[in-house]
């Protein structure tokens, strides 16, 4: 099996990405040193959200609860592909999700291909309760591919998969491995994540074998995020090795605290479906208006007064922004990944 890393390198390596890349990270180090905002070069990951629509409705997702408080809809090809042209030259990686089922997307597979045709590193999460060609998967050029699989029986799976057939998931995932087999490919590489949670973690076992019967590339246990004391006692695991918080009685709160750095502002930029640009993944609703790509380049964005604010206040007193106190910076979400 050929690495993640080693494909990275292979198909999306430049010098100049490799430059710009060099550039952005050093602009970080030096801003955590001085306590003052640096940014120079360009965004080298690009998450791109090619809807905020979903099929299932996951208790802990703000999609799936309905508590997502911007319009719905999808990214037009003709968006995707002006923020591809504007940002190939020095980015190396294109993470195709934030807020939906990417694949609901009628145009998703073409996306792929586009962004892919140019080097990049194109990755995906899915639920995979789509009706997938697989072909047409693995003929995209899609290097990785993140499929979320939280149980071993229909009745575990669906508690928190509302909505969800595991017996699709399984299948899907099946007939990827097969068509891969005989298109002679490598791609995409295939990521089982299981959400460690209450009522799957006696599950492990189950799924490990499970997942090397399908014969996928590797299996990523993860730990899931809670917003509530509600869902210490409904989701939180029981075995503390599994979690990324402290809790004492009703409160919660992350293992590892609260720095005062964030490298995902300066490395990975955030476009949602209608070209808005978000200050990061978690900023799920938008509060943070920074622009939009569709009448202004990427880059310029990234560079400007909003942003440079964003992270002089991340530098100084991260807490004070609310959408940071439960963030995954710093804290352990991948808590065992197995290579198959």
């Amino acid at each position: 099996m050929v690495s993640e890393n080693t494909r990275l390198i292979k198909k999306s390596f430049t010098f100049k990405r490799l430059f710009n890349a060099f550039k952005v990270y050093l602009s970080y180090f030096l801003s955590l040193i001085i306590k003052q905002a640096v940014f120079w070069g360009s965004p080298p990951v690009i998450m791109i959200e090619p809807t905020n629509i979903c099929n299932l409705k996951c208790p802990l997702c703000p999609t799936g609860n309905g508590t997502l408080k911007r319009a719905k809809g999808f990214m037009k090809l003709d968006t995707f592909k002006k923020i591809i042209d504007d940002i190939h030259e020095t980015a190396i990686m294109v993470v195709l999700w934030n807020q939906g089922e990417p694949y609901l997307n009628k145009e998703f597979s073409k996306m792929v291909k586009y962004a892919s045709d140019k080097g990049l590193f194109t990755l995906v999460s899915t639920n995979g309760n789509i009706d997938y060609a697989a072909k047409d998967i693995i003929n995209s050029g899609l290097d990785s591919m993140i499929i979320s699989v939280d149980g071993a029986t229909q009745k575990t799976y669906n508690k928190y998969r509302v909505n969800g057939e595991l017996e699709k998931v399984l299948t899907n995932i099946n007939e990827i491995v097969k068509t891969k087999k005989q298109l002679k490919k490598k791609n995409p590489l295939l990521r089982w994540q299981f959400l460690v949670m209450k009522h799957n973690e006696r599950e492990l076992e189950d799924i490990k074998q499970m997942s090397s019967d399908l014969g996928v590339d590797v299996l990523e246990l993860k730990s899931i995020q809670i917003y509530s004391k509600d869902d210490i006692n409904n989701f939180l695991p029981q075995n503390p090795k599994y979690r990324r918080y402290k809790v004492n009685g009703e409160n919660f709160k992350l293992k590892f605290g609260i720095k005062n750095r964030c490298r995902r502002l300066w490395t990975n930029a955030v476009i949602n479906w209608d070209g808005e640009v978000a200050i990061c993944c978690f900023d799920k609703d938008g509060e943070y208006k920074i622009g939009n790509v569709i009448s202004t380049n990427l880059t310029k964005l990234w560079k400007n007064d909003k942003m440079r604010k964003v992270r002089d206040q991340i530098l100084k007193d991260r807490y004070q922004i609310p959408i940071c106190r439960n963030c995954l910076e710093g804290a352990k979400i991948k808590l065992e990944e197995q290579k198959i």
